[in-house]
Formats: structure tokens, C-alpha cells, sequence
């Protein structure tokens, strides 16, 4: 069994847990969104997934992307695709075929790390939620989109639990904030160089 340094192991969980979504599915509606929508669509949400709040290890970014809402959807849920526009993944490989919904299963390989995620939850176009164990570490990550008059106002969160995150929760934390980061920026980039084509 191949033995990861804390550090690699740390950027690969981290990457792994972030990666986790299924199929395109077009959106027909890229009107933009009011306070007012959001916060009832919030209240009318309340059974949505949310991260461990009380987890040692909580990343939140957000990031505006000029790119239709659609789609940011497309790129982001399109599981297989993001090897070719996350340089950390190597392979994503779906289990369950469709779009993505509860219970979907996907497995992908980053930094050497093999996870398995599950969706927890799909809100088309609003929300995304997946998680799982690897190597100890729970995750709970959780994707929004929001559309706003100057484009798509993307917002992730996710936590880490277990033994891995108490025993190396500074290391861990900041292996969580730069993949994080990393990634709203190439879906970014992806997004934005695919408007006009």
C-alpha cells in the first residue's frame, strides 16, 4: 500500500473531495436573481445539505464568473470532463449512469488519491451537494450558483471531520483553502473561455 506524505495526502484529499458531480443538463433560466428570490428560495430550502459546522477543517470562496448560468452548470456537473480543465485530476470515472441525482456514485483520482463520492444533493442549476469518507476524513461539500446582473455568483463551502483533520488540522485546513481556491478559479477560466465559442 502506497503511503502518502501529510502533505500530499493533504492536497489529494483535498482535491478529491472537491471533484464530485455527474452530467450536462441545459438550464433554461438565466434570468438574473433578486435578494428577495434568494432569500426565499433559502426559506423554501430548509432540508438542504449543509457542511459539518462544527468540523475543524471549513473552507468557504466564491467567485463571480461572466459566463451563463448554464453554462457554469454544464462544466461543473460534467464529472468525466474535469481532468481536462483541473490539472490535479487524473481520471473521473461515473458509477451511475444519468444525470446526477441522491445516491449518484463517482470515483476519480487525484494526487494519487482514489475517492468515491456520493451525491447527497441536486437542486439544477441552484445547488450541489456530495460527500464521503477517504482515508478517514468525512467530507461534506456543497456548491450554490447565483445568478446576478453581472454574471454567476459561485459559492462553495465544504468541511472535513475525522482523526486525519484533529491530528493535522493547521496542515489540512490550508490543503482545503488553496484547492478550494484553486478550483472556483479554473472553473472560471473554463467558463469564461467558452463565452462567444
Amino acid at each position: 500500500m502506497r503511503i502518502l506524505t501529510a502533505t500530499k495526502f493533504a492536497a489529494a484529499t483535498a482535491g478529491a473531495v472537491l471533484l464530485a458531480t455527474g452530467t450536462a443538463h441545459a438550464l433554461d433560466d438565466d434570468k438574473p436573481t433578486t435578494a428577495a428570490t434568494i432569500a426565499a428560495g433559502a426559506a423554501a430550502h430548509t432540508d438542504d445539505v449543509q457542511i459539518d459546522a462544527g468540523a475543524p477543517v471549513i473552507t468557504r470562496d466564491d467567485i463571480l464568473i461572466h459566463a451563463p448560468l448554464h453554462t457554469i452548470w454544464k462544466i461543473q456537473t460534467h464529472v468525466e470532463n474535469w481532468p481536462t480543465w483541473q490539472p490535479d485530476v487524473d481520471v473521473v470515472v461515473k458509477d451511475t449512469p444519468g444525470r446526477l441525482r441522491p445516491g449518484s456514485v463517482f470515483r476519480w483520482t487525484t494526487e494519487g488519491l482514489n475517492i468515491t463520492s456520493t451525491v447527497k444533493q441536486v437542486d439544477y442549476g441552484k445547488r450541489l451537494a456530495w460527500g464521503g469518507p477517504a482515508q478517514g476524513i468525512t467530507a461534506i461539500h456543497v456548491w450554490t450558483f447565483t445568478p446576478t446582473a453581472d454574471g454567476v455568483l459561485v459559492h462553495t463551502e465544504e468541511s472535513w471531520t475525522g482523526d486525519p483533520v484533529t491530528a493535522n488540522e493547521a496542515t489540512l485546513q490550508t490543503a482545503l483553502d488553496n484547492s478550494l481556491h484553486n478550483w472556483v478559479n479554473n472553473l472560471k477560466h473554463q467558463a469564461e473561455s467558452q463565452v462567444g465559442k
